[in-house]
């Protein structure tokens, strides 16, 4: 069964997607749909597979450096102080690993929490390409530097 996650994977490979990033070696690094976090992002492997434990294990290996490349560069691009990582895969069962900037100036009640607990918050700040492309080329270029990412 076809998921958000198989359709964005084939919009990146069309080049139709306009929240990448950059292509890594496992994967497409893309900005979130939601920038409530600024910088938030998300790893959607290529190709797409039902989990984690579906990759052999040098394709494991190299989605989470991935991820961890991906994190660096969030860090990197927008000052936060730490990154969330999570793979959930319940609601769109399909490998795909968030990245979630958390800041020290967040209000206490979302800083100490899980991004996905505010639910209401998703709903500020939609992804918009003219507004969120500085953001997108700063963490591609660090991305770049990592030396995870590939031509297209």
């Amino acid at each position: 069964m076809p998921t958000v996650i198989h359709q964005r994977v084939r919009a990146a490979q069309q080049h139709e997607n306009p929240t990448v990033i950059r292509r890594m070696r496992s994967g497409w690094a893309v900005l979130g749909d939601s920038q409530f976090l600024p910088g938030y992002c998300l790893l959607l492997p290529d190709p797409v597979v039902p989990t984690l434990n579906d990759l052999e294990i040098d394709d494991r290996v190299a989605f989470l450096g991935d991820l961890a490349a991906l994190g660096d560069a969030i860090l990197e691009a927008t000052g936060a102080v730490r990154i969330n990582y999570s793979i959930l895969g319940n609601l769109e069962p399909a490998l795909h690993a968030h990245a979630h900037p958390r800041f020290a100036d967040e209000p206490e009640a979302y800083r100490t929490a899980s991004p996905f607990t505010h639910m209401e918050r998703w709903q500020h700040e939609p992804f918009d390409d003219e507004q969120h492309r500085p953001r997108m080329d700063t963490i591609g270029a660090a991305l770049d530097r990592t030396g995870r990412t590939q031509a297209t």
